[in-house]
């Protein structure tokens, strides 16, 4: 049997590979020299602080997604889990403004609780939804695009581009860029009111039966 590539993907999952493209992009910009910004742009800066630093973002996701994952699920239809995305992630595009503003590691701090009190409700809400619209005789080849393309080269292009941007212009060109095209790319998630869910059948095998 001759192997067969998938070409047709629905409109939602094209959306939410495009905008965490973006998005990815965005952040993998700094995340390889996070930790240099912390050492020399911070008081007090050091591979501790920016160690801490990290482990703030993820102790704040990790304490409030659960719970807010539920709370979701616990809300039916798909219009909740909409804004707590699109808010969480625009929102979430003002922390690489905060770095620049953070002079001390207690601002730092500070800044990680805020991107992780964020991606806890965008992270949970973006699962559902992408979830719930994957073609059920693909599931895995379009996770596997949302891994290749927004994971992937998206981290791989980005943490290039800034390394060089950042050798070359400084930190402040980076984190200004990554703050625009984070806030800009998840504005292009309005376009997916239209297609939600209203209601939600729970007990059923997901993903939903979806029209592409």
């Amino acid at each position: 049997m001759a192997f067969q590539v998938k070409t047709k993907v629905n409109f939602v999952i094209k959306l939410f590979v495009f905008v965490d493209f973006l998005y990815n992009f965005a952040f993998g910009s700094f995340g390889p020299i996070l930790a240099i910004f912390v050492t020399q742009q911070i008081s007090g800066g050091s591979v501790k602080v920016a160690g801490f630093a990290t482990a703030v973002y993820w102790v704040v996701k990790s304490s409030l997604q659960l719970p807010i994952a539920r709370f979701l699920d616990k809300t039916d239809g798909e219009r909740d889990d909409f804004w707590a995305m699109l808010l969480g992630y625009f929102l979430s595009g003002a922390t690489p403004f905060l770095y620049l503003l953070a002079t001390t590691p207690t601002a730092l701090y500070l800044a990680q609780a805020y991107l992780g009190f964020m991606m806890a409700w965008a992270v949970p809400a973006w699962y559902g939804v992408f979830t719930r619209h994957l073609d059920r005789h693909d599931v895995s080849f379009e996770w596997s695009l949302e891994s290749v393309f927004s994971l992937g080269i998206a981290t791989a292009a980005s943490a290039a581009l800034g390394g060089f941007l950042v050798d070359r212009y400084g930190f402040q060109v980076v984190f200004i860029g990554a703050g625009i095209l984070s806030m800009t790319s998840s504005l292009c998630l309005i376009p997916l009111r239209k297609h939600l869910i209203p209601k939600i059948r729970h007990g059923k095998t997901l993903p939903l039966e979806h029209k592409s």
